[in-house]
Protein backbone atom coordinates (compact mmCIF):
# COMPACT_ATOMS: atom_id res chain seq x y z
CA UNK A 1 0.00 0.00 0.00
CA UNK A 2 2.90 2.35 0.72
CA UNK A 3 4.15 2.67 -2.88
CA UNK A 4 0.99 1.62 -4.71
CA UNK A 5 -1.09 3.98 -2.60
CA UNK A 6 1.12 6.91 -3.50
CA UNK A 7 0.85 6.08 -7.21
CA UNK A 8 -2.94 5.74 -7.01
CA UNK A 9 -3.26 9.04 -5.14
CA UNK A 10 -1.02 10.70 -7.72
CA UNK A 11 -3.16 9.40 -10.59
CA UNK A 12 -6.39 10.48 -8.91
CA UNK A 13 -4.98 13.96 -8.50
CA UNK A 14 -3.79 13.96 -12.11
CA UNK A 15 -7.32 13.21 -13.35
CA UNK A 16 -8.74 16.13 -11.38
CA UNK A 17 -5.95 18.40 -12.59
CA UNK A 18 -6.66 17.71 -16.26
CA UNK A 19 -10.03 19.47 -16.05
CA UNK A 20 -8.96 22.86 -17.45
CA UNK A 21 -11.80 25.31 -16.92
CA UNK A 22 -10.27 28.16 -18.92
CA UNK A 23 -9.84 25.94 -21.95
CA UNK A 24 -13.41 24.64 -21.66
CA UNK A 25 -14.90 28.13 -21.31
CA UNK A 26 -12.88 29.28 -24.31
CA UNK A 27 -14.09 26.36 -26.39
CA UNK A 28 -17.70 27.16 -25.48
CA UNK A 29 -17.10 30.61 -27.00
CA UNK A 30 -15.18 29.25 -30.00
CA UNK A 31 -11.92 30.67 -28.67
CA UNK A 32 -8.87 28.47 -28.28
CA UNK A 33 -6.87 29.96 -25.42
CA UNK A 34 -3.78 28.09 -26.56
CA UNK A 35 -3.77 30.30 -29.66
CA UNK A 36 -4.48 33.72 -28.17
CA UNK A 37 -2.61 35.96 -25.77
CA UNK A 38 0.13 34.09 -23.94
CA UNK A 39 -1.24 30.77 -25.15
CA UNK A 40 -1.76 29.69 -21.56
CA UNK A 41 -5.02 28.15 -20.29
CA UNK A 42 -4.72 29.60 -16.79
CA UNK A 43 -6.84 32.29 -15.17
CA UNK A 44 -4.68 35.28 -16.19
CA UNK A 45 -4.82 34.59 -19.92
CA UNK A 46 -8.49 33.62 -19.58
CA UNK A 47 -9.28 36.93 -17.93
CA UNK A 48 -7.35 38.90 -20.54
CA UNK A 49 -9.12 37.24 -23.46
CA UNK A 50 -12.50 36.14 -22.13
CA UNK A 51 -13.21 38.72 -19.45
CA UNK A 52 -13.20 38.98 -15.67
CA UNK A 53 -16.08 36.54 -14.94
CA UNK A 54 -14.45 33.78 -16.99
CA UNK A 55 -11.10 34.49 -15.37
CA UNK A 56 -12.52 34.34 -11.86
CA UNK A 57 -14.40 31.12 -12.60
CA UNK A 58 -11.18 29.60 -13.96
CA UNK A 59 -9.16 30.79 -10.97
CA UNK A 60 -11.73 29.38 -8.54
CA UNK A 61 -11.90 25.98 -10.21
CA UNK A 62 -8.14 25.65 -10.79
CA UNK A 63 -7.71 26.23 -7.06
CA UNK A 64 -10.72 24.20 -5.94
CA UNK A 65 -9.91 21.10 -7.99
CA UNK A 66 -6.73 20.53 -5.99
CA UNK A 67 -8.65 20.90 -2.73
CA UNK A 68 -11.31 18.45 -3.98
CA UNK A 69 -8.67 15.95 -5.15
CA UNK A 70 -6.88 16.01 -1.78
CA UNK A 71 -10.04 15.53 0.26
CA UNK A 72 -11.36 12.87 -2.11
CA UNK A 73 -8.17 10.90 -1.45
CA UNK A 74 -8.52 11.57 2.28
CA UNK A 75 -12.07 10.18 2.21
CA UNK A 76 -11.20 7.07 0.18
CA UNK A 77 -7.85 6.25 1.75
CA UNK A 78 -9.24 6.86 5.23
CA UNK A 79 -10.91 3.46 5.00
CA UNK A 80 -7.57 1.70 4.48
CA UNK A 81 -4.92 3.62 6.42
CA UNK A 82 -4.79 5.27 9.82
CA UNK A 83 -3.48 8.57 8.45
CA UNK A 84 -3.96 9.48 4.76
CA UNK A 85 -2.04 12.76 5.05
CA UNK A 86 0.94 11.74 2.90
CA UNK A 87 -1.39 10.37 0.22
CA UNK A 88 -3.18 13.71 0.12
CA UNK A 89 0.14 15.36 -0.66
CA UNK A 90 0.64 13.02 -3.61
CA UNK A 91 -2.90 13.78 -4.79
CA UNK A 92 -2.05 17.48 -4.67
CA UNK A 93 1.12 16.85 -6.64
CA UNK A 94 -0.85 14.84 -9.19
CA UNK A 95 -3.38 17.64 -9.57
CA UNK A 96 -0.67 20.20 -10.29
CA UNK A 97 0.93 17.84 -12.82
CA UNK A 98 -2.44 17.20 -14.46
CA UNK A 99 -3.04 20.92 -14.77
CA UNK A 100 0.42 21.64 -16.14
CA UNK A 101 0.73 18.58 -18.40
CA UNK A 102 -2.71 17.30 -19.48
CA UNK A 103 -2.23 14.27 -21.73
CA UNK A 104 -5.12 15.17 -24.05
CA UNK A 105 -3.50 18.55 -24.86
CA UNK A 106 -0.08 17.15 -25.77
CA UNK A 107 1.03 17.81 -22.18
CA UNK A 108 0.75 21.59 -22.58
CA UNK A 109 -1.47 23.11 -19.90
CA UNK A 110 -1.19 25.89 -17.35
CA UNK A 111 1.60 27.05 -15.07
CA UNK A 112 0.13 25.66 -11.87
CA UNK A 113 -0.15 28.85 -9.81
CA UNK A 114 -3.83 28.50 -8.92
CA UNK A 115 -3.45 24.74 -8.49
CA UNK A 116 -0.54 25.36 -6.12
CA UNK A 117 -2.77 27.77 -4.21
CA UNK A 118 -5.28 24.94 -3.82
CA UNK A 119 -2.42 22.65 -2.81
CA UNK A 120 -1.49 25.05 -0.01
CA UNK A 121 -5.09 25.60 1.12
CA UNK A 122 -5.83 21.87 1.30
CA UNK A 123 -2.56 20.71 2.85
CA UNK A 124 -0.77 23.62 4.53
CA UNK A 125 -3.35 26.35 5.27
CA UNK A 126 -1.13 27.68 8.04
CA UNK A 127 1.41 28.56 5.37
CA UNK A 128 -0.99 30.50 3.14
CA UNK A 129 -0.63 34.06 4.55
CA UNK A 130 3.00 34.66 3.57
CA UNK A 131 2.75 33.63 -0.13
CA UNK A 132 -0.62 35.42 -0.36
CA UNK A 133 0.76 38.68 1.02
CA UNK A 134 3.83 38.41 -1.21
CA UNK A 135 1.69 37.84 -4.31
CA UNK A 136 -0.87 40.56 -3.62
CA UNK A 137 1.79 43.12 -2.66
CA UNK A 138 3.93 42.56 -5.74
CA UNK A 139 0.99 42.54 -8.14
CA UNK A 140 -0.40 45.72 -6.53
CA UNK A 141 2.97 47.45 -6.77
CA UNK A 142 4.08 46.28 -10.22
CA UNK A 143 0.92 44.92 -11.92
CA UNK A 144 3.03 41.93 -12.98
CA UNK A 145 1.06 38.79 -12.11
CA UNK A 146 3.97 36.63 -13.23
CA UNK A 147 6.41 38.35 -10.86
CA UNK A 148 4.00 38.01 -7.95
CA UNK A 149 3.46 34.33 -8.78
CA UNK A 150 7.17 33.52 -9.08
CA UNK A 151 8.17 35.18 -5.81
CA UNK A 152 5.15 33.74 -3.98
CA UNK A 153 6.08 30.23 -5.16
CA UNK A 154 9.63 30.77 -3.95
CA UNK A 155 8.43 32.06 -0.59
CA UNK A 156 6.26 28.97 -0.13
CA UNK A 157 9.21 26.63 -0.76
CA UNK A 158 11.38 28.52 1.71
CA UNK A 159 8.56 28.57 4.25
CA UNK A 160 8.06 24.79 4.04
CA UNK A 161 11.78 24.11 4.45
CA UNK A 162 11.97 26.35 7.52
CA UNK A 163 8.79 24.85 9.00
CA UNK A 164 10.12 21.31 8.50
CA UNK A 165 13.41 22.20 10.17
CA UNK A 166 11.48 23.60 13.13
CA UNK A 167 9.42 20.41 13.38
CA UNK A 168 6.10 22.12 12.66
CA UNK A 169 4.79 19.13 10.67
CA UNK A 170 6.58 16.37 12.59
CA UNK A 171 3.38 14.94 14.06
CA UNK A 172 1.40 15.03 10.82
CA UNK A 173 4.21 13.58 8.70
CA UNK A 174 6.28 11.27 10.93
CA UNK A 175 9.60 9.69 10.07
CA UNK A 176 10.79 10.10 6.49
CA UNK A 177 7.41 11.35 5.32
CA UNK A 178 8.39 14.93 6.11
CA UNK A 179 11.33 14.60 3.69
CA UNK A 180 8.93 13.52 0.96
CA UNK A 181 6.67 16.46 1.76
CA UNK A 182 9.49 18.99 1.57
CA UNK A 183 10.74 17.54 -1.73
CA UNK A 184 7.24 17.57 -3.24
CA UNK A 185 6.50 21.11 -2.08
CA UNK A 186 9.81 22.40 -3.41
CA UNK A 187 9.23 20.54 -6.68
CA UNK A 188 5.74 22.05 -7.08
CA UNK A 189 7.13 25.55 -6.49
CA UNK A 190 10.15 25.03 -8.74
CA UNK A 191 7.97 23.61 -11.52
CA UNK A 192 5.76 26.69 -11.56
CA UNK A 193 8.78 28.98 -11.63
CA UNK A 194 10.31 26.99 -14.51
CA UNK A 195 7.04 27.16 -16.46
CA UNK A 196 7.26 30.95 -16.13
CA UNK A 197 10.53 30.97 -18.10
CA UNK A 198 9.04 33.03 -20.93
CA UNK A 199 7.64 35.53 -18.41
CA UNK A 200 11.03 35.76 -16.72
CA UNK A 201 12.66 36.62 -20.06
CA UNK A 202 10.07 39.31 -20.72
CA UNK A 203 10.47 40.71 -17.20
CA UNK A 204 14.21 41.00 -17.73
CA UNK A 205 13.64 42.73 -21.08
CA UNK A 206 11.01 45.02 -19.60
CA UNK A 207 8.22 44.00 -21.97
CA UNK A 208 6.14 41.70 -19.77
CA UNK A 209 2.35 42.17 -19.96
CA UNK A 210 0.86 44.03 -17.03
CA UNK A 211 -2.35 42.97 -15.33
CA UNK A 212 -5.57 44.59 -16.50
CA UNK A 213 -9.26 43.90 -15.87
CA UNK A 214 -10.07 44.73 -19.48
CA UNK A 215 -10.12 41.90 -22.07
CA UNK A 216 -7.65 42.20 -24.91
CA UNK A 217 -9.09 43.28 -28.23
CA UNK A 218 -8.80 40.73 -31.01
CA UNK A 219 -8.96 41.61 -34.69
Amino acid sequence: MIVVGRIIALLIGYCFGMVLMGYLIGKSKNIDLTKVGSGNVGSTNTMRNLGVPAGLITLTWDCLKCVVACFFVKLVFGFFVESPSIYMVYAGLGCVLGHDFPCYMHFKGGKGVASTLGFIIALFPIGLPIPAVVFISLVALTRYVSLGSIVAELSFAIEIIVAACLGVFAEKYPGNEIKEVVIICCFVSALSIILHHANIKRLLKGNENKFSFHPETRA
